[in-house]
């Protein structure tokens, strides 16, 4: 899909592709063992790294799995669900994001699929193709969560998991001011254009939850983002420091199948 959000957001992580931002870099110093026990829930303290991939039994029995990672490049969730034994495939709006992939893969010797293209619309892919679909922290990006809703409902198989994370909407485009995080802009407000940036969105609780139990799937799962809890002392105005006020949070769908009846 093309339009003006598209082109413009698809700069913007082009641009921090090239910039080093931490959420393009692959990782590339992954222990499968580590990665085995979180996944068991059999890790404490959690590393920085993982605790970004909550619920930790969302990476369990993904072995000879088919996962894809929608919005989700630069080689990092990849990476742990390669090191897992998944067959990987990596979506993202971004070319450089993807690169990160075909890093990570090629750096720990599994193989990845990667496609550039709009999680808005996935006609790249077959139906009921995913036994699950990770999707990270990228709906800030998506204008409207039901367009991404339907093709994720469309590309995952009978009793696949959808994992999708939210910044909290109740407290969206809040902002660090030195003491605290400010929240300048109404509710009501959906659309924060970036002068020079990225165009993100604000969605609602209804849209969130109703858009999901609208397509028919169950919600098995919602967690707030661990990182609230950690002892880290992030620099403030981070995103990691942001995350210990105002944490994100998952929710984790499951489509439903002709046996579950109606």
């Amino acid at each position: 899909m093309r339009d003006e959000i598209a082109d413009t957001n698809k700069a913007h992580w082009e641009r921090m592709v090239q910039e080093g931002c931490g959420f393009t870099v692959p990782w590339l110093d992954l222990d499968p063992g580590v990665i085995r026990r979180y996944a068991a829930g059999e890790l404490e303290p959690v590393p920085e790294r993982l605790i970004e991939i909550y619920p930790a039994d969302i990476l369990a029995n993904v072995d000879g799995k088919d996962v894809l990672c929608l919005a989700s490049g630069g080689g990092q969730q990849s990476a742990v669900f390669g090191l897992l034994g998944a067959r990987v495939t990596v979506v993202d709006i971004a070319e450089g994001q993807l690169d990160g992939d075909r890093k990570a893969a090629a750096h720990y010797g599994y193989e990845v699929t990667a496609i550039r293209a709009d999680a808005r619309g996935l006609s790249c892919l077959n139906d009921e193709s995913f036994d699950l679909v990770y999707q990270a922290a990228s709906m800030a990006y998506i204008s409207c969560v039901q367009e991404v809703y339907r093709e994720v409902a469309r590309v995952l198989r009978g009793g696949g998991l959808y994992r999708v994370c939210f910044t909290n909407p109740a407290v969206e485009f809040a902002e660090w001011n030195g003491d605290g995080y400010l929240v300048t802009m109404p509710y009501a407000q959906r659309v924060l254009d970036h002068p020079g940036g990225p165009i993100e969105f604000r969605h609602h609780m209804s849209e969130i939850f109703n858009g999901l139990i609208d397509l028919g799937v169950a919600i098995q799962h919602v967690e707030e983002d661990p990182q609230h809890r950690t002892d880290t002392n992030p620099s403030p105005g981070s995103w990691a420091h942001y995350l210990t006020y105002l944490p994100a949070f998952a929710v984790v769908a499951r489509k439903k199948q002709a046996s579950d009846g109606p």
